[in-house]
């Protein structure tokens, strides 16, 4: 399964990669523009990620504005309803309206809060790519 890591803070985006290294492949971005442009190379050489883990409060462009942009560009390329990529919003704060933006306005799969362990990511992962959108 290939997986797009979402995070400025490289201590984060570090600890995400060696929890993800046996199981996946995964690229990462440093931040939203960054994972922007990532996402449209992987669907123009026909490799789309599956999963994409995007944390919120980024520079450049946040999390909630590149999860809009990944939808939209995902509508413009014709990906049907159910066939989108997964992505989990990763914030270092557990507010609702954080979660409620991410996940009922912006059509994110799940939300973890920092700091993640590698069993949780795992596990949320393989709860997300198992579930029907």
């Amino acid at each position: 399964m290939r997986i797009l890591i979402v995070e400025d803070d490289i201590s984060n985006r570090l600890m995400l990669s060696e929890c993800l290294r046996r199981t996946h492949k995964a690229d990462v971005a440093v931040n939203g523009q960054e994972a922007v442009l990532a996402f449209q190379l992987a669907h123009m050489e026909n490799d789309p990620y599956q999963v994409v883990l995007l944390d919120i409060e980024m520079p450049v462009m946040d999390g909630q504005e590149t999860l809009k942009t990944i939808r939209e560009m995902e509508a413009g390329m014709g990906v049907k309803t159910g066939q989108e990529a997964k992505v989990l919003m990763i914030s270092a704060h557990g507010d609702q309206q954080n979660m409620f933006d991410a996940v009922f306005k912006g059509g994110a799969s799940g939300y973890l809060v920092k700091p993640v362990s590698c069993e949780a990511l795992l596990e949320t992962i393989s709860n997300v790519v198992k579930r029907k959108s």
